[in-house]
């Protein structure tokens, strides 16, 4: 166990959204520890990087992954522990009175928590609040498959009832892919709900916030997606900084609604058909375009941080508007090489320096992170959290 006092312990280094945090805390002068269940992870060679330290796998070891993390914190002491992913997030929420004996723990209770991660229960409440969502059915019984998918909008898209992300989302294109891709994503999440597909047209928005413990806004930021991998929809490759006040207001009202507290994103997208956004999920936790919103001047990571602290600030609410923010390597490239249309992006995609452009791992000033992340493959050789993620997802192709 290493025993290196350090301010914030962050947990996840694989994912650039850690990368952002730990630049985004260690510009401040703040000492980070990073975890994550390899050594080989982007965050851990930031130069922002304290100390890395090597825990036990938090999907395969839950129990192992908890204790280590409470010895580290009730030895090291550190002032905030800041949890980047879903199963991170959702095991130490079970712990929650544990840990903040020794440490600011910035997510909400667990019966939050699983309502926000239930997209049954977020489209149901965002109806009662008058906040448009696609067409929705809810599957109760395999039979129901039966009675209503000859009568479905091709395409649609089944979506897991609880999580967030890409994993065990489908797009079936016609009745007899649904029977058969439905009956594969529920054997993993059982009774996934079906959703009439947005036109690709319109874009995507994400309204990211920071709430206090009385769910009071401390920061909110919003952008917009340019680009994606896949190319039907995905991550975004490219966002840029914007405002949208009605889409600022509709997940304000539905944050506020769960009484959050802790940051969440929650994402939407525009209906060519009629303008108006659609509520597509909520993310309840750090979101993977979060170097966007610190390059435009809302640094999440420090101001919970200065939440830790017991520091009393004005929201954060203005923003520098038009920077963009690019994940260039692999996910833009793979836009590229599969976006169809690939002549029409020609002048844009080579434009490495064009505007406001900044990147979520590139840099000139911290490198070795983008070196690190050319050889993260190496990690599904060995690291049993990456070989269960890929497992999983090939389970579920």
């Amino acid at each position: 166990m290493v025993n290196i006092y350090s301010d914030v312990l962050i947990t996840d280094g694989h994912w650039r959204k850690t990368l952002a945090a730990v630049r985004a805390l260690g510009k401040k002068r703040l000492r980070v520890t990073v975890g994550e269940s390899t050594m080989l992870a982007v965050a851990g060679f930031s130069r922002y990087c304290h100390q890395r330290v090597v825990y036990p796998s938090a999907l395969a070891t839950p129990e192992l992954f908890i204790s280590y993390l409470h010895d580290f914190v009730s030895r090291c002491r550190p002032r905030m522990l800041l949890p980047m992913e879903d199963e991170t997030g959702y095991l130490l929420s079970r712990h929650r009175d544990i840990f903040s004996r020794f440490t600011y723990l910035p997510i909400t209770s667990t019966q939050k928590l699983e309502a926000a991660r239930n997209k049954a229960h977020v489209i149901q409440l965002a109806e009662k609040l008058g906040i448009p969502v696609p067409r929705t059915w809810f599957i109760n019984d395999l039979s129901d498959l039966d009675r209503i998918k000859d009568i479905l909008p091709y395409p649609v898209v089944v979506k897991p009832r609880t999580g967030s992300g890409a994993l065990g989302v489908v797009y079936p294109q016609n009745s007899v892919q649904l029977e058969s891709q439905y009956r594969a994503i529920h054997r993993f999440f059982p009774f996934p709900m079906i959703q009439e597909t947005i036109p690709r047209e319109g874009p995507g928005y994400g309204a990211s916030f920071l709430m206090d413990e009385s769910s009071r806004v401390k920061a909110v930021f919003v952008h917009k997606r340019l680009r994606e991998n896949p190319v039907s929809g995905g991550a975004s490759t490219l966002r840029v900084s914007v405002r949208h006040d009605e889409i600022y207001e509709m997940a304000y009202s539905l944050l506020n609604a769960l009484q959050w507290f802790g940051v969440a994103m929650v994402e939407f997208k525009i209906d060519p058909r009629d303008g108006r956004p659609k509520l597509m999920e909520i993310n309840p936790r750090f979101w993977g375009s979060l170097a966007l919103a610190i390059h435009a001047g809302v640094n999440f990571p420090w101001l919970l941080y200065r939440m830790a602290s017991n520091e009393n600030f004005k929201p954060v609410e203005t923003y520098r508007l038009g920077v963009q923010c690019r994940w260039l390597l692999p996910g833009d490239l793979l836009h590229f090489i599969f976006n169809a249309r690939r002549s029409r992006l020609m002048h844009d995609f080579f434009r490495f320096h064009a505007g406001d452009t900044r990147y979520d791992i590139l840099s000139v000033k911290d490198p070795l992170p983008a070196v690190i992340k050319m050889l993260t493959p190496l990690t599904f050789l060995y690291d049993i959290d990456m070989k269960m993620r890929l497992r999983r997802r090939k389970t579920l192709i």
